[in-house]
């Protein structure tokens, strides 16, 4: 048998995994740190792991936000303006997050 590219592709993609880590709109949870503690374990654990963070508001930049509706913000090698958590991320699985991670 012979193995194309689009198997390898097919292969590759079905063993994509995700952990959703929910809290509601409840800030200050620690849902952020418990992601980056998941994925710290799952990568020492051999995986690849990046994070997504998805926010309830649509089309705002957190930096714009008023820092009693969002919390602090930190700033993306990129230049997005983003949660905190994607510096959490950032910090604890060593990777570096672009806007399109928010």
């Amino acid at each position: 048998m012979v193995r194309t590219a689009a198997d390898t592709l097919v292969e590759q993609t079905a063993k994509m995994k995700y952990v959703l880590v929910t809290g509601g709109v409840v800030s200050g949870l620690g849902k952020g740190v418990t992601a980056s503690s998941i994925g710290v374990l799952l990568k020492n654990c051999g995986l690849r792991v990046t994070s997504i963070k998805i926010d309830p508001y649509l089309n705002i930049d957190a930096g714009t936000m008023s820092p009693f509706e969002h919390g602090e913000v930190f700033v993306l090698d990129d230049g997005g303006e983003v949660d905190l958590d994607l510096g959490n991320y950032e910090r604890f699985l060593d990777i570096t997050l672009t806007r399109d991670n928010n």
